[in-house]
């Protein structure tokens, strides 16, 4: 079992930026993705980091948001700047191999 615990979520205004951690119970030196679900909608995935390090983003976060991993502290961070409206979501972050997810946490970006 592989526990994962999100962090970082919280209140911003537009074009602000905050910074989520993800920290496993175990060794994240794989596959490791983030989600967010915004309200009334599904489940999209965000950001994908490979075991070999190589970065996927979703278009709507391209150029804004960077995914990257602390193996040391077993640790997958994810960078967001530029922050809109719409990226208001509960972020997941999600563990390839095994299929661990995070419960979440909460980031609100609004005036």
């Amino acid at each position: 079992q592989v526990q994962l615990v999100e962090s970082g979520g919280g209140l911003v205004q537009p074009r602000g930026s905050l910074r989520l951690s993800c920290v496993g119970s175990r060794s994240i030196l794989t596959d490791m993705d983030w989600h967010r679900q915004a309200p009334g909608k599904e489940l999209e995935l965000v950001a994908t980091i490979t075991s070999g390090g190589s970065t996927s983003y979703a278009d709507s976060v391209k150029g804004r948001f960077t995914i990257s991993r602390d193996n040391a502290r077993n640790t997958v961070y994810l960078q967001m700047n530029s922050l809109k409206p719409e990226d208001t979501a509960v972020y997941y972050c999600h563990r390839v191999l095994g299929g661990y997810w995070g419960k979440g946490t909460v980031v609100i970006v609004s005036s």
